[in-house]
C-alpha cells in the first residue's frame, strides 16, 4: 500500500477536521494534516490518522462509513463543542479512534510537547 502524508492549509481540509485520512482513485492511501505552529503538534495528528485508519482497515471499518459519521457530526456541530466525532458512542470508529488517541498522547509525552497548547491550537483552526 502506498501511504501519502501531507500537510496542508487548514481550509484545504475535505471538511472541518485536522487530520483526515482517505482513499485515492489508485488505493493508495492519503493523510491530511492541517499546518499548525509546531512540527510535533502535526506529526502526532499524522500518527494518529495512521494508526486509525490501519486498525479501520484490520477491523473493516470503511472510509465510507467513517466521512458519512465525520461530515455528519460536524454538519450537525453545536457551537461551541470542541468533542471528537471519534470519542462519540456512535462513530462506527469509535474503538479505533481510541487506541489512536492514546498513541498519540503517548508520542506527545515522548515529544515533550504541552497538550493543553497542543489541544488549543487545534479547537482554533
Amino acid at each position: 500500500m502506498n501511504v501519502s502524508i501531507k500537510v496542508i492549509p487548514h481550509k484545504d481540509q475535505r471538511y472541518e477536521t485536522c487530520g483526515d485520512w482517505f482513499y485515492d482513485k489508485s488505493g493508495g492511501l492519503q493523510i491530511r494534516i492541517s499546518k499548525m505552529s509546531d512540527w510535533r503538534f502535526e506529526m502526532c495528528i499524522a500518527v494518529h490518522e495512521l494508526v486509525e485508519v490501519l486498525l479501520c482497515k484490520h477491523d473493516g471499518v470503511t472510509q465510507k462509513q467513517v466521512d458519512r459519521f465525520d461530515m455528519n457530526f460536524e454538519k450537525n456541530r453545536k457551537p461551541g463543542n470542541t468533542d471528537e466525532p471519534g470519542d462519540s458512542d456512535k462513530a462506527p470508529y469509535r474503538v479505533q479512534h481510541g487506541i489512536a488517541s492514546g498513541i498519540e498522547r503517548v508520542l506527545g509525552t515522548i515529544l515533550g510537547i504541552s497538550w493543553n497548547a497542543y489541544e488549543s491550537e487545534i479547537n482554533s483552526l
